[in-house]
C-alpha cells in the first residue's frame, strides 16, 4: 500500500505518540501483574495507529479522459445536486454536485475536467460540519476553476470539514492540468464541490457512492464539446 507524502509527519508523530502511550501503560501496569491490560492496550493502539496509516493510502487508478465527461474529484457519498449561483468568480448559475467524504474514505482528489486552471484562491473560514449548507461558502476552503478546450468552465471547492482542518491543494492558476490527475489532499473528513455547466446532464442521484478519478457524474452538453 502506498502511502502519501501528506500523511509522512502525522503518521510518523502520532506512531510516537502511541509508543509513548504504550510505555507508559506497560510501566505501569506490569507492576500490578496485568497482562491481558497491557496485551489489550497493545491491540488498541496498534488499531489505532493502523488507522491513521491507512487514511492517508494512495490507490493506484486508472487514469481516464473523456472530455465529454465531468469525474468525481474524490471518493465519497453524493449530498447535493441542485442548480446554485456562482458568485465568486464565474457569476453565473451552475449546477453543483457535492460530495461528502467520510474519515473512512480515500481523501486524495483529482481534477474533475482538463483544461487551464483560470482561477485558484484559499479561503480561510469556520469548521462547520461538511454537510451543512454554508460549509460551501463559510468553511475553510479552496476555489479552482479549470476552463476546459471547449471554452466551458468547471469549478470544484475543496472544503474542510468538523474534524478536517487542513486542505493541501496542487493547483497553480495558469498551469494546465490533465483531467484525473492529483489535485490535492484533505485531512479526516470533509467535502468537495464541483460546479459545472447548468445544461449539462447529472449521472449520479443523492445517497450515490462515488470513485475520485473513476466515477463520471456528469456529461456536458453535446453541443458544448462539438
Amino acid at each position: 500500500m502506498k502511502i502519501n507524502k501528506e500523511g509522512y509527519k502525522i503518521i510518523a508523530v502520532s506512531g510516537l505518540i502511541c509508543l509513548a502511550i504504550w510505555l507508559f501503560f506497560y510501566w505501569l501496569l506490569m507492576s500490578r501483574d496485568s497482562c491481558a491490560l497491557i496485551v489489550a492496550a497493545t491491540i488498541f493502539l496498534f488499531c489505532f495507529w493502523g488507522f491513521v496509516i491507512a487514511f492517508f493510502r494512495e490507490p493506484r487508478r486508472v487514469r481516464i479522459h473523456d472530455a465529454d465527461l465531468i469525474f468525481a474529484p474524490c471518493d465519497g457519498r453524493v449530498v447535493v445536486t441542485e442548480v446554485v449561483m456562482e458568485d465568486e468568480h464565474l457569476k453565473q448559475e451552475m449546477l453543483q454536485i457535492s460530495i461528502f467524504m467520510s474519515v473512512t474514505n480515500v481523501h486524495m482528489n483529482w481534477v474533475p475536467v482538463a483544461g487551464e486552471v483560470e482561477y485558484f484562491k484559499y479561503h480561510p473560514g469556520r469548521f462547520l460540519v461538511a454537510w451543512h449548507p454554508k460549509s460551501s461558502t463559510e468553511n475553510e476552503r479552496t476555489t479552482t476553476v479549470v476552463r476546459m478546450a471547449t471554452g466551458q468552465p468547471v469549478l470544484f471547492r475543496q472544503i474542510a470539514g468538523l474534524v478536517a482542518r487542513r486542505i493541501v491543494s496542487y493547483m497553480k492558476q495558469g498551469s494546465h492540468v490533465e483531467q484525473n490527475s492529483v489535485a490535492g489532499f484533505i485531512k479526516f473528513g470533509s467535502r468537495v464541490d464541483v460546479l459545472v455547466p447548468k445544461d449539462s446532464t447529472v449521472l449520479v442521484n443523492i445517497g450515490d457512492a462515488v470513485v475520485g478519478s473513476q466515477t463520471p457524474i456528469a456529461r456536458l452538453h453535446k453541443s458544448l464539446t462539438e
